[in-house]
């Protein structure tokens, strides 16, 4: 019976040391540089856009709220405090992508081919918006990470991958996914 429940205690407890050294290994691989960060923009309520969404009024979007304001501060903190070399940080023009890329990183510069396309109303625009990732990526030269706060469609079409928000998914420049990070708030 106690060789049982000493099974059972390692068994429980292996998942987690194994997750630990995953974490580690991809966080050494981002140390090494020149990959791409993809983060989801943290938690939002909600889902898609309200009718009255205005691209240039953040009182018409879905917006972050304080766990995701929390969760977004998480992220800063955890490539701050691994020291993640960043090259730069580009966000969508959507608001909760932009708080989010402020309070991780403090500087951003935002650009539309990482703005969702979710909406019936944007979907027209998935296929530029794609063409124009890859051809930023194709011209991007740094031996440091780049940072790229967007939505779900967008790295769900990128890496072939769904994240949850405020999610870092790693790739490297030719869009392989590398692994991925929660961050918890």
């Amino acid at each position: 019976m106690k060789l049982i429940k000493f099974l059972i205690i390692i068994f429980i407890s292996l998942p987690s040391t194994i997750k630990a050294d995953l974490n580690e290994n991809l966080t050494n691989k981002l140390k090494e540089g020149g990959k791409l960060i993809f983060i989801r923009h943290a938690i939002a309520p909600g889902g898609g856009d309200p009718e009255n969404f205005d691209i240039n009024e953040c009182n018409t979007q879905r917006n972050l709220d304080n766990n995701g304001r929390s969760q977004a501060k998480e992220i800063g903190n955890y490539l701050s405090s691994n020291n993640i070399l960043i090259d730069k940080v580009i966000s969508s023009e959507w608001c909760r992508c932009k708080e989010t890329a402020l309070l991780a990183f403090n500087k951003f510069e935002t650009k539309s081919f990482l703005n969702s396309f979710y909406s019936s109303k944007f979907t027209k625009n998935k296929d530029r918006q794609i063409k124009e990732l890859k051809m930023y990526i194709k011209n991007w030269e740094s031996k440091k990470n780049l940072v790229l706060v967007t939505h779900y469609v967008v790295i769900s079409e990128m890496l072939d991958y769904n994240p949850s928000s405020g999610e870092i998914v790693i790739s490297d420049r030719n869009f392989k996914k590398l692994g991925n990070i929660n961050i918890k708030y």
